[in-house]
């Protein structure tokens, strides 16, 4: 079964079961998933830049945008104008195919994967996941690629608490846990 049909399936009268919504509207959703890579100190390196868009690319199936400074920081060596980050947003049946090949092919390729820890959430019912690496993703070739290169994942619901977007997740991600506050 496919996740929206999942969702649609199983997850709403679960969410419904455990938090009383009175609205079938009222029950959290995945919206959107952005892919977000910093080019860091190589943001003046054209190549750089071209491969860290080939590989968003290349993972979400989505062209990225490049992600520009709003203004100028001296201390950074940043100018107004230059390309600091590659973005994608995904949404619809794209993000759902992302999430899918996130929990059954991604995450079971991370060594000593022991679930994602709970203080990852905003307080407003967004996840944040940072990769340290692209390698994880079966669409990036390891003899091809120049260098490791970090991302951040942010799965944005509509839930209004940290609570009731755990659940969500949870019950998306069947295999996900949610490690323990220590």
């Amino acid at each position: 079964m496919h996740l929206k049909q999942k969702y649609q399936k199983e997850i709403v009268p679960k969410m419904i079961e455990k938090f009383g919504y009175k609205n079938l509207m009222a029950v959290p959703k995945l919206t959107k998933v952005v892919i977000n890579a910093g080019v860091g100190r190589n943001a003046k390196d054209k190549n750089f830049i071209d491969n860290v868009v080939s590989s968003l690319e290349r993972i979400s199936g989505q062209k990225p945008v490049q992600t520009k400074a709003k203004q100028s920081i001296s201390a950074f060596k940043t100018r107004k104008g230059m390309i600091i980050g590659v973005a994608v947003t995904l949404r619809g049946q794209r993000m759902y195919d992302f999430m899918e090949k996130l929990i059954n092919i991604t995450f079971p390729r991370i060594r000593d994967f022991r679930g994602i820890e709970p203080n990852k959430f905003d307080g407003r019912g967004n996840f944040n996941l940072g990769l340290t690496e692209q390698y994880i993703f079966p669409e990036i070739n390891v003899e091809k690629s120049d260098k490791a290169r970090g991302m951040n994942i942010t799965f944005v619901t509509t839930a209004k608490e940290d609570e009731h977007a755990k659940k969500l997740l949870e019950y998306l991600v069947c295999r996900l846990k949610i490690r323990k506050k220590k």
